[in-house]
């Protein structure tokens, strides 16, 4: 009796739903030119179905010049920057703004990506309304960021969701400006060697931008943009600043920006920044 496949775990996944959802994959960038992909035995074992299936789905990917199959089973994702029809796009530029709160990194993140054309990806405006509620349905004020609740379980979680988020974009070839406070991850060199591996394993290009202001610069700031989560601060702004080192240096090749008042403008520091790097507008 002819073995009949059906589209289902419990008797195995057909070879044309392997297929499809693979190249799907390597269509999107999730599988990437050159990657290898797993065994026959682990694909079938992953699929709930058999090696048969997996070698049928394989050979059809094959057939559509997807991948190419090696020997023993060894099988490498063909599909180079020409198949996407992006032969002349740039390398995928990373910037990574940090900065005390009311530094102005924000602001020059925005200038950045206006005179860029990048995605402006903001830590606040990215997750804000996500951990407001997650805060609030922890019985915590949505605009606390100095409990430990807020420091040790919500702030890693905005942290990786950027960074993801970050990762996603260069994936697709797009350059990215992202903006956070960063001060625990650009004061650990671990960090930030995982996070310039892994953008350079990307094919990106990363660069670190660290914003500086003076305290009296900062408060006005702050005050001026009112927001709610900047209520504590301003309220204890002593009991703050004595927490904050305004001489901090990341732990890695950074560029600093001085937003202080009297300070060149961000538009014309931003330029220069673009300039140093190398960036055509």
């Amino acid at each position: 009796m002819a073995d009949q496949e059906q589209p289902s775990l419990q008797r195995g996944t057909s070879a044309l739903v392997v297929a499809q959802t693979i190249r799907n994959q390597i269509e999107a960038g999730e599988l990437r030119h050159g990657e290898q992909l797993p065994t026959t035995r682990t694909l079938a074992e992953r699929w709930g179905t058999s090696v048969a299936t997996i070698t049928r789905a394989m050979n059809l990917l094959a057939e559509q010049g997807l991948i190419v199959n090696r020997a023993r089973s060894s099988r490498l994702v063909n599909y180079p920057p020409t198949a996407t029809g992006r032969r002349s796009r740039p390398t995928p530029q990373v910037i990574l703004i940090g900065g005390y709160a009311g530094s102005g990194k924000t602001e020059l993140g925005r200038i950045i990506a206006r005179r860029t054309g990048w995605a402006m990806l903001d830590k606040d405006s990215t997750t804000r309304t996500v951990v407001e509620a997650a805060l609030e349905s922890l019985g915590i004020s949505p605009h606390d960021r100095e409990s430990e609740t807020y420091l040790e379980v919500i702030r890693p979680a905005e942290y990786q969701a950027l960074l993801t988020t970050t990762r996603e974009n260069v994936e697709c070839g797009t350059s990215v400006v992202a903006t956070a406070p960063f001060i625990r991850e650009l004061s650990d060199k671990a960090w930030c060697d995982r996070t310039a591996a892994m953008l350079h394993s990307l094919g990106a290009a990363l660069h670190v931008v660290w914003v500086r202001c003076d305290a009296s610069s900062m408060n006005t700031y702050l005050r001026q943009r009112g927001a709610a989560r900047d209520a504590y601060k301003l309220a204890h702004w002593d009991e703050y600043l004595s927490g904050i080192d305004l001489a901090f240096e990341p732990a890695i090749t950074h560029h600093v920006i001085d937003n202080s008042v009297g300070a060149a403008p961000l538009q014309q520091q931003a330029a220069e920044l673009l300039t140093k790097n190398g960036v055509r507008l």
